[in-house]
């Protein structure tokens, strides 16, 4: 019989475990959209005394200005080229639109019984093959 120290039991040796360096995760960077404030003076701006200020020359923006007489109000008004060009394309674009309707309803108008007569015959011959 065995005495009790001399059994042996069976162990496994497991292998050590593997050094893995720690992540490190940078935070995300960004590029934050900046302005420079744009500085506005006042209204009521004026030049000190003694200071004259510059004037400011107009540009021609080519708009002509007509009074009306009862309000006494004056309008602009576009160049004669620019008014000449939407009077034209308007124009155009009704003669258009005017045309293309009467050219739909005449379609329409002697179309109609050739595709209405086409259906019924081509119904009919349906209708028979079926019994």
């Amino acid at each position: 019989m065995e005495t009790e120290s001399s059994i042996f039991f069976p162990t496994i040796e497991l292998p050590l475990p593997l050094i893995i360096p720690r992540q490190i995760i940078t935070y995300p960077k960004a590029k934050v959209p900046s302005y420079i404030p744009m500085v506005v003076p006042p209204n009521n701006l004026q030049a000190p005394e003694g200071v004259k200020m510059e004037q400011e020359e107009k540009e021609n923006t080519g708009m002509q200005k007509i009074n009306i007489p009862i309000v006494n109000l004056k309008m602009p008004v576009p160049e004669q080229e620019i008014l000449i060009t939407a009077g034209t394309t308007a124009a155009v674009s009704v003669a258009a639109t005017l045309t293309a309707t009467a050219a739909f309803k005449w379609a329409v108008r002697f179309l109609k019984p050739i595709i209405k007569t086409a259906i019924g015959k081509i119904w009919t011959t349906k209708t028979k093959e079926s019994g």
